[in-house]
C-alpha cells in the first residue's frame, strides 16, 4: 500500500550565529521545507521569492534590523504566519514591543531546550494550520457569498425568462476567467433549439475547437457535472459542463471552457460553479414557472374575451319597437362574464315578453347556467301559446333543476307578459328583487307599487310552484326590473339621504343602495328616464363593481 505524501510545510529560521542557525536547520530539516538566513534582509529576500512561511523563527539581536523590526515586516503581507522570536535577555520593552508590533506567537529566551521548542513549533503549525482552513473557508463563504450576489443581481435586472438565460452566462463567465460559456436550456431532457453565449473579448479561441456535444449528452443522461481536457494547437483546453436543476428537474446546460491554460479548474472552483448552477436553477425555475403563468393567463384572457362576447351577443343587441310603449336594457358584468341576463321577446301574436335573471355566483361557471337558461326561455316563449308566466318559469326549472342542485347553484328570475292591445301585465318571481312600477303623472310624491307575488328560486327543489301575479298598467306608467348587483351596491351617504338619516346630518359613510335608495335615485333622475344615466350615476359612487347588474323598463306611453 502506497501512503498518501503530504507536502512539508515551510519554515524559515534567521540567526546571525551560524551556530544557531545551523541547529535549528538541522532540529527542522526532517519535519520541514526549511529556509535559512543569517540576516534580516537575507530573510525579507527570500520571502519575496518563496512567498508564505508557515513559521518564521528569528533571533533578535541581529546587525542592521532586530527581529522585532524584521517580523513587523512580515505581518502585513503575511499575516497567518507563525512568528517566534528568540533572545538572550529580558527586556520587558522588547517583549511588548515584540508581542504589540510583530505579532509574536511565543517569545523563548536563549539557550533554549531543543525538545522545549519543537513542542512550541509543533504547536505553531497546528495553529496555523487551523487559521489557514479558517481563513479559507471564509474565503470561499465569503467569494461564493460574493458570487450568488453577483448571480441574483443579474437575474433581478433580467427582464425576462431569454435575458435571464443570457445574464447568467456571463456572469458565470466573467466570474470564472472563462474563455467562453455556452448555456443551452432543456425540456423534457431534451436540448431546446436557442442557447445564450459568452465570449471573453481578451481571450482569442477558434470556435471550431469547442465541441462540447459528447459532455452535454453525458450530462443529459447523468444529470451530474463532466469535465474533460483536450490539446489543440500545442495549448490546453479544459471543459467543463454543469447541469442547471431544480428538484430533479433539469431546466438547461451549462458548458464552459479555458483555452490555453494548463492547469485546469480545481474541485474548489468546480464545486462553487456546480452551486451556483443550483442557485441560477431555482431562479430559473421560478422565472420559468411565473413565465408559464404569464402565458396561461393571457390565453384565459383571451378565452374570456371569446366567452364575453358569445354571451353578449345572447342578450338582444336591439330592442324591438312597441307602439305605445318605450324599452330599455342594460347589463354589466362584475367580471369578462357574469350569471346576470335578460330577454326582450316579441311573440308572432303581439305579446311582449320581459324578463331579468340572476345566476348564483359569478365568472364562468355563472355565465354557462346563465346561456343555458336564456336557451331554455326562449325555446318555452317560442311556441305557438306559450304558458302563463308561473308555469314557464315551472318547466325551466324542471329543465335546469338537476344541474344547478348538483353544482350548489340556483337562478333568481322574473318573468312579465305585457299585451299592449289591453296593457295587461301578468308576471311570476322566482326569487328575484320585486319589480317597480309607478305612474309619471302622478303628481304626488309617493312609494312605487312593489310587486310582491313571489315564489322560491330556480334549483332549490325538484317542483317549482308559484302564482302570476296580474295588474293593468296606464298610460305614464314605467316598470323597472333589476338586479341585486343594483340594489346591492355600495353607495355614500353624501350622495343620497335616505329615510334612515336622521335629518341628513350623519357623517359620510356608505352603505347597501336597496330598493328604498333605488327608488329615491329615481325619482331625482331627468325625464325621460335613461338607464344609461341612471347606471352611470350609481356606478360613479361605487367605483369597484362587486356584482353584475341588469336594469330593463318598460314605459307605456
Amino acid at each position: 500500500m502506497t501512503e498518501t505524501r503530504v507536502e512539508k510545510l515551510k519554515l524559515m529560521v534567521v540567526d546571525d550565529e551560524p551556530d544557531n542557525l545551523d541547529l535549528l536547520y538541522r532540529t527542522f530539516r526532517r519535519d520541514f521545507q526549511v529556509y535559512k538566513a543569517n540576516h534580516a534582509r537575507g530573510a525579507l529576500a527570500i520571502l519575496e521569492k518563496e512567498g508564505e512561511m508557515a513559521v518564521i523563527i528569528s533571533d533578535q539581536r541581529m546587525p542592521e534590523m532586530n527581529g522585532t523590526e524584521f517580523l513587523s515586516h512580515t505581518v502585513e503581507r503575511f499575516p497567518d504566519t507563525i512568528r517566534i522570536l528568540l533572545t538572550g535577555f529580558t527586556d520587558v520593552e522588547d517583549l511588548v514591543d515584540a508581542i504589540n508590533s510583530g505579532q509574536v506567537f511565543k517569545y523563548i529566551t536563549k539557550p533554549w531546550n531543543p525538545e522545549r521548542l519543537k513542542v512550541i513549533v509543533e504547536q505553531a503549525t497546528e495553529t496555523y494550520r487551523i487559521v489557514k482552513k479558517r481563513t479559507q473557508e471564509l474565503s470561499r463563504a465569503l467569494r461564493r457569498e460574493s458570487l450568488f450576489n453577483a448571480v441574483t443581481t443579474a437575474i433581478r435586472e433580467s427582464l425576462d425568462y431569454e435575458s435571464m438565460l443570457q445574464k447568467i452566462v456571463a456572469t458565470i463567465g466573467q466570474t470564472f476567467d472563462a474563455t467562453g460559456c455556452l448555456l443551452k436550456p432543456v425540456e423534457g431532457d431534451l436540448l431546446l433549439a436557442n442557447q445564450f453565449s459568452y465570449q471573453n473579448s481578451v481571450n482569442s479561441f477558434p470556435h471550431q475547437a469547442f465541441d462540447p456535444t459528447l459532455l452535454i449528452e453525458k450530462v443529459l443522461a447523468t444529470h451530474q457535472h463532466q469535465f474533460a481536457q483536450e490539446i489543440y494547437e500545442d495549448k490546453y483546453c479544459n471543459y467543463l459542463v454543469v447541469p442547471l436543476s431544480y428538484q430533479q428537474d433539469l431546466l438547461a446546460v451549462l458548458a464552459l471552457y479555458q483555452f490555453g491554460q494548463d492547469e485546469p479548474w480545481h474541485d474548489e472552483e468546480i464545486q462553487l460553479i456546480t452551486g451556483v448552477a443550483e442557485q441560477a436553477a431555482l431562479a430559473l425555475s421560478q422565472a420559468k414557472l411565473y413565465q408559464r403563468l404569464q402565458e396561461k393567463q393571457e390565453q384565459i384572457k383571451a378565452e374570456l374575451e371569446v366567452a364575453r362576447q358569445i354571451q353578449n351577443n345572447l342578450l338582444r343587441q336591439s330592442l324591438p319597437d312597441i307602439k305605445g310603449a318605450k324599452l330599455q336594457a342594460c347589463c354589466y358584468p362584475a367580471r369578462e362574464v357574469g350569471g346576470d341576463f335578460f330577454e326582450v321577446f316579441v311573440h308572432p301574436k303581439g305579446d311582449l315578453w320581459l324578463a331579468v335573471g340572476d345566476v348564483s355566483g359569478k365568472g364562468v361557471p355563472a355565465a354557462l347556467f346563465m346561456a343555458s337558461a336564456i336557451s331554455v326561455l326562449r325555446r318555452e316563449l317560442s311556441q305557438e301559446t306559450p304558458a302563463d308566466p308561473h308555469v314557464v318559469i315551472h318547466n325551466l326549472n324542471q329543465a335546469l333543476c338537476n344541474d344547478l342542485i348538483s353544482n350548489n347553484c340556483f337562478i333568481t328570475l322574473v318573468l312579465a307578459c305585457f299585451t299592449p292591445t289591453t296593457r295587461e301585465l301578468v308576471y311570476a318571481n322566482a326569487g328575484h328583487i320585486y319589480p317597480l312600477v309607478w305612474s309619471n303623472h302622478s303628481t304626488v310624491v309617493e312609494q312605487p307599487n312593489y310587486l310582491k307575488v313571489r315564489g322560491i328560486p330556480l334549483g332549490i327543489l325538484a317542483d317549482w310552484q308559484a302564482q302570476s301575479g296580474r295588474l293593468v298598467l296606464s298610460s305614464g306608467d314605467t316598470l323597472l326590473l333589476a338586479s341585486d348587483g343594483i340594489t346591492e351596491a355600495m353607495v355614500s351617504n353624501k350622495s343620497i339621504v335616505t329615510a334612515n338619516t336622521v335629518g341628513g346630518n350623519l357623517p359620510a359613510s356608505r352603505y347597501m343602495l336597496k330598493q328604498d335608495g333605488l327608488w329615491q335615485i329615481l325619482q331625482e333622475e331627468p325625464q325621460p328616464l335613461s338607464l344609461n344615466h341612471l347606471l352611470a350615476r350609481i356606478q360613479a359612487d361605487n367605483p369597484v363593481q362587486e356584482d353584475d347588474q341588469t336594469i330593463l323598463s318598460l314605459e307605456v306611453l
